[in-house]
């Protein structure tokens, strides 16, 4: 099977460290995340954390490397659940909610950049699977799935699926 142009440039090792990490204005880490929508929308893909256990959507650093927060957002998506996606909605600006003494150095004060996607293919290997699991869900089971994450709720809640 001959591998598209796309998935030659796709890497099959994920990123590591903040070395070429973005920040913005106050210190806070940009984080750039993907809310993957089955082509029906009746579906969000959840991932494993690796860090709390429990299910998050694809997200992290944006690196200075990327031009935007959408290829920092794909390039994620990739590396943690294995997905190419196409960008259909740019979710906005989602500010920390986590309160003070959830912060840590590992997991310091962020600002996230969600954006909808659509997802046009799963692989069945890539750069973190034996680090996660992914699973397809509905909107009520994602809702309770990221109960205890309130900026990932927000970002669900602004995506178009149907509920």
């Amino acid at each position: 099977m001959a591998a598209t142009t796309q998935q030659q440039q796709m890497s099959m090792q994920s990123r590591t460290g903040r070395t070429n990490q973005r920040y913005g204005t106050q210190g806070e880490r940009l984080v750039a995340g993907i809310v993957p929508l089955s082509q029906d929308k009746y579906y969000v893909l959840l991932i494993q954390s690796t860090k709390r256990g429990g299910w998050v959507l694809p997200k992290g650093g944006w690196e200075t490397d990327e031009a935007t927060a959408q290829d920092a957002a794909k390039r994620e998506a990739w590396e943690e659940a294995g997905i190419i996606c196409k960008i259909s909605y740019d979710l906005g600006l989602i500010p920390e909610r986590r309160r003070p003494d959830q912060l840590t150095t590992q997991a310091p004060k962020a600002e996230y950049h969600f954006f909808e996607a659509i997802v046009e293919k799963q692989e069945a290997q890539w750069p973190e699977m034996h680090k996660r699991s992914r699973q397809w869900m509905t909107y009520t089971q994602a809702r309770q799935a990221l109960a205890e994450r309130p900026e990932l709720l927000d970002a669900l809640d602004r995506c178009t699926m149907h509920r």
